[in-house]
This record gives structure tokens, sequence and C-alpha cells, in this order.
């Protein structure tokens, strides 16, 4: 096992593939395995015509007329590459793996098993599922992803702000609205769809943004047409692609090829705020930002008032202390952020003096 090849397509099983890899060599895991939906036949829609769904080869185990064998026979492949996966990731990196209600109970029983510590089940809600087209159940309009560390202990990576920005400055949940692969994004050959399960870059570019920094490497078991690769490509990741099929591989090539590399690698970092210099609201004061005895504001609405004091704290007409516990105390609140909360006034306008702590942290890189 020599030095680690990125940015490359590895073709043959990927459990053997990834036994080939070095240990502990790859940051993020994203994989996509085979359902294993034990499809009974064609599925037609209601005017007749042949639903284009998964029939392929890779996605059978055992008899489809024996679920316990088919259970079985997908249970111990299922080990295998999870066994294989745990061995090549970090201690410190994590996996995603995506899955229905056909497998995904069965794959988190056998990851925690296999020592891993699930950090979430993120439920991906599909805007526009497929229609139950014989009207039997309810229409499958989501998929399960399972996010998990090597250990109770591991220091994965969360990047926290990234997707807190992502969506408009709201905590994100686990639940997660996005669409099918459609339109253009969507591989055809022939008019048909050239795989079945094609994922949307906008699931691959959270979960990236997410759990990856750039320069990482990014393995993909079930490479299929390349999404991960070329969403890694994207956000300035390397990449490690497995895959059996010739058709899938020709197609993810021409796809990430294709994708625009960005190059300015100050735009693909998010700052972490806990990484950032503690700038106690004193500093603010002695470097002459705000006066002593200068009023603040808090909120918008100039609902309350507060004076500085030279030592950097607040005096309220009953409170005193920090700019938190001001702030906590005048609204009768458990707690506060002051930085966000208190405002000071400039021409007229009210500003966050949050404002000055950045330019504190900006004079000091």
């Amino acid at each position: 096992m020599g030095q680690l090849k990125t940015d490359l397509i590895l073709q043959g099983d990927c459990i053997a593939l990834m036994n080939e890899l070095p240990s502990r060599s790859v940051d993020l895991v994203f994989a996509d395995p085979p359902y294993n939906l034990q499809l009974g036949g064609e599925l037609l829609r209601p005017n007749n015509s042949l639903v284009d769904g998964v029939d392929e080869e890779w996605d059978r185990f055992g008899e489809a007329n024996d679920p316990l064998a088919s259970f079985a026979t997908y249970d111990r492949f299922t080990r295998a590459w999870l066994e294989a996966a745990r061995r090549v990731l970090k201690d410190d990196g994590s996996l995603w793996v995506i899955g229905s209600y056909h497998n995904i109970y069965r794959v988190g029983t056998i990851l925690q098993d296999l020592g891993f510590w699930i950090l979430n089940d993120v439920v991906w809600t599909k805007t526009n599922p497929m229609p139950n087209f014989r009207g039997t159940r309810f229409t499958n309009a989501h998929e399960t992803m399972l996010w998990c560390a090597k250990s109770p202990r591991a220091r994965y990576t969360f990047n926290y702000e990234a997707m807190k920005s992502l969506n408009e400055g709201i905590q994100m949940r686990s639940d997660w609205m996005l669409p099918l692969c459609t339109g253009p994004e969507r591989l055809k050959d022939g008019g048909r769809k050239t795989h079945p399960t094609q994922k949307p870059e906008a699931l691959l570019y959270r979960i990236i943004l997410a759990c990856s920094n750039p320069g990482d490497v990014l393995l993909d078991p079930f490479f299929g047409t390349g999404t991960t690769g070329a969403v890694a490509k994207k956000l300035g990741r390397r990449w490690i692609g497995l895959e059996r099929d010739e058709t899938y591989i020709a197609a993810a090539r021409a796809r990430i090829a294709a994708t625009r590399q960005v190059t300015d690698l100050s735009a693909l970092s998010t700052p972490n705020k806990r990484s950032e210099p503690r700038i106690p609201f004193g500093t603010v004061v002695e470097r002459g930002y705000l006066d002593p005895g200068e009023v603040l504001w808090g909120g918008e609405r100039r609902r309350w008032t507060a004076k500085v004091r030279a030592d950097g704290t607040l005096v309220s007409a009953e409170h005193k202390g920090s700019i938190h516990q001001v702030g906590a105390a005048v609204q009768g609140a458990l707690a506060c952020n002051g930085w966000t909360f208190w405002h000071f006034e400039r021409d007229g306008q009210l500003q966050m003096i949050d404002l000055l702590r950045q330019k504190i942290r900006a004079e000091l890189h």
C-alpha cells in the first residue's frame, strides 16, 4: 500500500478495492449502497407505460421470492463493506450512508454492531417524489441518511456555521427538503436514465460542506455516475470513487471533467466562530470604540438602556454586570447574547456592538 492517489475512479469490487487502500487515509465516506428493493416484476403506470425504476443486477441479493435468504445475503455484504470503510476512515472522520425503508434499518444495526456512533439520522424529503402508481401504499417521499463517527469520542468535523449560513442564519435541521435529480442534471443515455438512483448534487453539497474541509479526502464506494466526485471537485476536496460498471464510470468521468473547480480557496471556507480570538467587551472600551458613560440600547426598538462603565461592564436602572448578564436581566430572560442584543448609536442609526468586536478581530489578522 503506497501513497494514496486521489481524484480518480477505481474499477472493481468496492470491498476488495477498499482493502487495498491505506488504513486511516480518508476523511469522509459517503455511501449510497444497493437498497435490496426485492422488486417483483415490472412496475406500470395507470396508462400501462413502464416505470423506469431500479431493476439492475447490482440491487439483487439472494432470491427475490425468499426474503429471509435475501436479507442474510445483504447483511453479509453490508457488514463486509462497512468493515472495509471503517478501516480506511480516519479516527476523526465520519461516514454517511443513505437508504430507504428496505435497507436502512439493517444498515443501522450493523453500523452500531461495528462500533460506529450515530450522530444524526437526516431525512431527505423529496419535494417531487415518484407517485405510488398502484395506489396500494403511501407515496415513498423520503430517504434516510445516517451520519456516524467512528466512536463516541471522535473529534469529527462539523461546520456548523456553514450550515447555518446556508440556511439563512437559522440552525439547520435534520429534515432536508430537496427535489429529486431532474432536468439537465439527470444524466441520460438514449432517453433512458443512465443510473436509476442518481442523487441530486444539492444533497451531496450539504454533506460535503458540513463534514469536511478543503483538501480533505472523500471516498464513495458506490460511485455510480459521480455525484460525489463532481461536488467534491466543486468544493475543493479530493476524492476517490469505486465503481464496477463501465457505463457509469464513463458517465462519471465526463461529468467530473466538465465540472468547474473553484480556484479561490478563500471562497470555500466559512469561519468558525469558536476558532476566532475571544474579544472581551472591555477591549472595545479600552480601544475607544465606545466611551465610558455612553448609552447602549437593547434591541432595535430602544426599549431598554444601559450605560457603559470604564471596566467594561454595563449598568442599567436596576442591574449591573456584563453585557450578557444585564441583557438577560432587563428582559427577564435566562440568558442573552449581549453582542447582538445591545446597540450603539452613530449618525442617528443603531448598530450592534458585535460590529465593533468584528472590527477588532479584523485588526488582529
